[in-house]
């Protein structure tokens, strides 16, 4: 929110400026022949035009708070109210209306039932499906862009003029999209948690509003040329591209942009993800230079300022969280143990904790296996959870000064799995392979924790998929559920796990802290857990250990599932889904059909990079 507040207090703090007070004499030696009458005019509509950019930015973002408090306040209630409430009957109903709303606009895909599930082009990776509300804000903002980019242009007036304005109102609209386009680009965006919405979502309107601020830099570059090739031909525009340096620093930081956006596809960015970080980094810092050039000493350079100090802030925040997690006592370590299934356990000794809370991840370096290389993983356990935390608490324990010697002998740890891939998952496995004993340690670097605003607490009946190595980041709200259930602290009576895994050697991934689960008090009152192996290399592979635990083979049908849960379902139901495409789509569709006769929310992780 502060980001906005800024850059709304700016928009006014220079409505009085001229923008592009600079270009005037390097616009009259191209030829330009547009009135002073005519460029004050521009110059006012530019500016106001620009804050309204930045004032409808600021708008959407206060009614989405509101009702991300709306949400917020009710969930609370209801987790307040269920407290000594077994049956939670009031909360089965829903509201017909907000339902629609979840059925046909904010659950729904664009078309039919595909959203997460990739699209591809042979051997091409062609991004996603954006949800049908997804679709409409992005329209909304293109829209709005395309209406501020001509809205109050004399286009019956000289057409010099018509170009001048044009080029002017474009130009300062893509500078201003770059404060938004940079915000939505942070890892340490504050709008993640004040809107409860993932960074995913907010990547991808990242990368829609970097395609719009390209539009609009060849707009106005266009506009410029066609302008200057009228009144003057190719020989005016090769002078001043050759003599000029706001023409010759504008195309280069142009060519820079539309390079970006070109790397940017979602075919390259898949097909050379680590290449393209690299580029993207250093095309975006080219650019920037050559674009400030470019503004030097009109009001955009100012709004150029605010972006590159928001950026620069960001980037100081993530170094400095990595250096406070990595480095002191000794430093942050990784034990890397090899497991069944090509996968590796990564348990993360750290040199300084946090209080780890459920769906948080974090984004670790190995600089062993590659310095430059920075990927996100689900925290799947850690030994200094808020859940301990909670627990201990309520227990009346004291600190004793046993405990903090013992606390501080003892490095927290924070455990995950990574499923081997290609590039630098496959690296970090050969390294684990090349140990004689398939384990072995390395120091690493972290930064985080980031994720974690998501809350399960609310649900009286909370079903719970996962597929493969989703796993992960499901196991700290199982453990979370059980354990509030135990103490009182939720509304949760009924928690379902349903985990599709190929091959039952994967239960290894988990299987320490699946059985301290199994261990927890009251859990058989609570947890079911249904095991769907795909690949069962016999019959015998298949064995249920108990009622509680069961195991089938195949594929879940998630429709029958979510359906015998719903039918006798306690309070408001939960459905959390961390998996492939194909099974967050097949859930998602069952919810969306059971909208409007039963009270259920859809809760999706995914990392869409």
């Amino acid at each position: 929110m502060y980001t906005i507040v800024l850059s709304t207090l700016t928009g006014v703090l220079f409505a009085g400026s001229a923008l592009g007070s600079k270009a005037t004499p390097q616009m009259r030696k191209a030829g330009h022949n547009e009135t002073p009458a005519e460029r004050a005019a521009a110059t006012v509509d530019n500016t106001r035009f620009a804050r309204y950019t930045l004032t409808v930015l600021a708008g959407i973002i206060v009614l989405l708070a509101i009702f991300r408090v709306v949400i917020h306040s009710v969930r609370y209630i209801r987790t307040l109210t269920c407290l000594n409430n077994d049956t939670q009957r009031y909360f089965r109903t829903p509201n017909l209306a907000y339902g629609a709303v979840k059925q046909h606009l904010l659950y729904a895909p664009l078309f039919r039932r595909r959203h997460l599930r990739e699209l591809h082009f042979g051997w091409f990776h062609m991004g996603y499906v954006p949800s049908r509300f997804q679709s409409l804000f992005l329209t909304a903002v293109i829209i709005m862009n395309v209406t501020l980019s001509v809205a109050g242009i004399e286009w019956n007036g000289t057409r010099a003029a018509a170009l001048s304005h044009l080029r002017n109102r474009t130009g300062t609209l893509s500078v201003i999209n770059m404060i938004p386009l940079v915000v939505l680009a942070g890892r340490n965006n504050p709008l993640i948690s004040l809107l409860s919405i993932s960074f995913d979502n907010f990547n991808l309107v990242h990368r829609w509003f970097g395609r719009i601020v390209v539009l609009q830099a060849l707009a106005h570059s266009v506009a410029e040329v066609i302008n200057v090739v009228e009144q003057g031909k190719w020989k005016t525009m090769r002078y001043l591209f050759q003599n000029n340096e706001m023409y010759w620093t504008g195309l280069v930081a142009t060519v820079a942009s539309v390079a970006i956006v070109v790397l940017a596809s979602s075919a390259l960015r898949h097909a050379f993800y680590e290449t393209f970080l690299h580029l993207h980094i250093a095309l975006i810092i080219f650019s920037l230079i050559f674009l400030w050039k470019h503004l030097e000493g009109t009001v955009p350079q100012k709004y150029l300022l605010i972006m590159i100090l928001l950026w620069a802030a960001e980037r100081f925040i993530r170094v400095a969280t990595l250096i406070y997690r990595s480095f002191g006592r000794g430093g942050s370590k990784a034990e890397l143990e090899l497991l069944p299934g090509d996968a590796c356990r990564v348990t993360l000794k750290m040199a300084r904790p946090w209080v780890f809370r459920p769906g948080q991840y974090a984004f670790i370096t190995v600089p062993s296996v590659g310095l430059w290389t920075s990927h996100p993983f689900s925290i799947a356990w850690s030994n200094n959870s808020a859940e301990e935390k909670n627990q201990d608490s309520e227990k009346g324990y004291q600190i004793t000064p046993e405990d903090i010697l013992s606390t501080s002998q003892e490095k927290t740890t924070m455990s995950l799995i990574i499923r081997r891939r290609a590039g630098f998952t496959d690296k970090l496995f050969e390294k684990a392979e090349r140990s004689p004993s398939g384990i072995t340690t390395v120091s690493v670097l972290v930064e985080g924790p980031y994720g974690g605003h998501a809350s399960l607490q609310s649900y009286g009946t909370v079903m719970i998929f996962a597929g493969g190595v989703g796993i992960t980041h499901q196991v700290p709200f199982i453990r979370d559920l059980v354990a509030g259930y135990a103490s009182g602290t939720l509304a949760a009576r009924k928690v379902v796990l349903v985990w599709v895994i190929q091959s039952p050697e994967h239960l290894e991934w988990i299987r320490p802290w699946m059985t301290t689960i199994l261990a927890m008090d009251k859990r058989r009152d609570i947890l079911r857990i249904q095991l769907f192996v795909t690949r069962p290399r016999s019959t015998k592979e298949i064995h249920s250990p108990s009622a509680t635990v069961q195991m089938f083979p195949g594929k879940p049908n998630v429709d029958t599932l979510i359906e015998m849960e719903a039918e006798n379902q306690i309070g408001a139901m939960g459905v959390s889904v961390c998996g492939t495409g194909g099974l967050s789509d097949d859930v998602r569709a069952a919810v969306r059909r059971r909208q409007g006769y039963r009270n259920i929310d859809f809760l999706e992780q995914g990392f869409t990079w």
